[in-house]
Parts: C-alpha cells; structure tokens; sequence
C-alpha cells in the first residue's frame, strides 16, 4: 500500500513526522507492507501515519528507530506530536485542529489563541495562577505553532466570531493591542478567513456564558472545543455539536458583516495611533 500525496513538513508536526518516515523507509529500499511487517503494525496503519492522517504512538516511533536505524530521531519527532509545550488538556484539540477544513471560532472576551500575535499571547499567558516564566515561553512557542496552519497550501476556511469587548480590551497595553488589531486586518482575506463583531448595541445574547470553536472536515462537524474554567474541553458527540452549531448561527445573526467588522477595528486602531 502507498500514497502519492506529497507532504508538507512544515504544516504541523504530524506532518513533519509523517515525511521523515517516508524519506527514512524509502532511504533503507523497504515497502510500507515490508516496514509494517518489521515493526508489529498493520501496513494501513504504516500508510495512514505518511499521509499525516493519524499520529504515531511512541511505541511506533521507537520500532521506526530500530527498522530503520536511526538514533532516536523518530522518537524525537514523536515528541512534537504530541504538543509537549500545550496544556494537557488541550492537546487533544489541537489534533483535531490539524485535520479541519474548516475552522469557527466564536469568543466573547479575547482574540483567539490561534490568531494572536507573540506579545498579546504572551500577556494573556503571563496571569495565569502560579505559572512561571518558562512555562509561559513554552506556551508561547506552542501557542505560534498552531498558526503554521495558516500558511498551508490549503490552509482551513476559517470564521471568527467575536464581541466588541475583545477589540476595546487593552491586553498589554496600546502598542500590545495595536499591532494586534493590525495583525487581525492583515489576516482577513474573505472568504478564506472572516472576522465579524458582535456589537455592543445588542445588550445580551446567547454567546456571553462561554466562547467555543467547532472543527469541520468537508462541512460536517466532527468535534467542538469548549471554554470553561479552569480549562476547556474537547467534545465530539453529535448532540452537543449540534447545539453548538445551532449557537454559533445564533451569534452569527447578531454580528456586524465582515465588512462593517472590519471598518470597526480599522477606527478602534485609528483612534489610538498617536
């Protein structure tokens, strides 16, 4: 079994993975039928793991090593599989995150994590309970390679929902919030990327208790994640992602269109250029 899907390296560490495994197999002359045999795995499995569609275990990595005769250089790449620098509990999402075609991201009280520059996350960061200097950096470093899925060749569709809250918040201070806002005028490109306010005018709606993000894969949802404290969820039962569906349409209805969206954050930035 093979696949002539050619694989990005630098599209995430899955795929980063999967590349090496390949250019490793064919380097030593073996099949992915030969390999899968030598390791203990199916070849579906072998197969599945060079297209970036599943992510190896360490076990898996290790038994690469050996096959191949490598000195622990697949174990290494495992590693970053598994997004040592992200909180764990929101490693799983981040999985599901490298595998939407489309993104919706609805946030009542900061810009997305995915779309935040270095400081603005390094500020948001910086308040949590407890945590050190290090761990922020780490989080920092994780939180920037999440944005390697915007340079995709096929980069996700991606939609933003947010409060006017979020973009009259000076995180960091003006110049932190500037360049931020600046950074989210440069990422709207409709219809690949949409960015949409929900205004103040509104008073209320259904989008204050909690911002979420629901992941789509050729226009179904197939798993959701949840903002709550002290940390999120990650979510995949159909009943629940219905429900968020059906409340992030909701919102949608009471956001600005893009356009107005963005000439909103253009005078936010305008008023506060010195």
């Amino acid at each position: 079994m093979s696949s002539g899907k050619e694989i990005d390296p630098h599209e995430s560490p899955r795929a980063l993975f999967a590349f090496e495994l390949r250019r490793h197999r064919n380097r030593v002359h073996l099949s992915q039928r030969q390999l899968a045999e030598r390791i203990g795995f199916s070849d579906s499995m072998v197969n599945l793991v060079e297209q970036a569609k599943r992510r190896p275990s360490q076990q898996f990595a290790e038994l690469c090593d050996r096959v191949l005769g490598l000195d622990g250089t697949m174990a290494r790449l495992y590693t970053a599989t598994t997004w040592p620098q992200a909180p764990e509990h929101f490693r799983p999402w981040l999985d599901e995150e490298q595998d939407a075609t489309d993104l919706r991201f609805w946030e009542p009280t900061i810009v997305p994590g995915l779309l935040q520059t270095e400081a603005y996350a390094r500020r948001i960061l910086s308040v949590s309970p407890g945590i050190t200097e290090k761990e922020v950096e780490e989080r920092v470093a994780g939180r920037m390679q999440r944005r390697v899925i915007l340079q995709r060749n096929r980069p996700p569709v991606i939609n933003v929902i947010m409060d006017e809250a979020v973009i009259h918040r000076q995180v960091g201070g003006v110049a932190v919030m500037m360049e931020q806002l600046c950074f989210l005028l440069e990422l709207a490109r409709p219809p690949q990327l949409t960015i949409q306010i929900v205004p103040h005018i509104n008073d209320v709606h259904c989008g204050l208790v909690g911002g979420f993000i629901i992941a789509k894969r050729h226009g179904a949802a197939y798993a959701a994640y949840v903002g709550a404290q002290p940390y999120g969820r990650t979510v995949d039962d159909r009943a629940t992602l219905a429900r968020l569906v059906r409340r992030y349409d909701a919102i949608r209805g009471d956001a600005l269109s893009c356009q107005q969206s963005l000439r909103l954050i253009e005078e936010v930035v305008q008023r506060n250029d010195p």
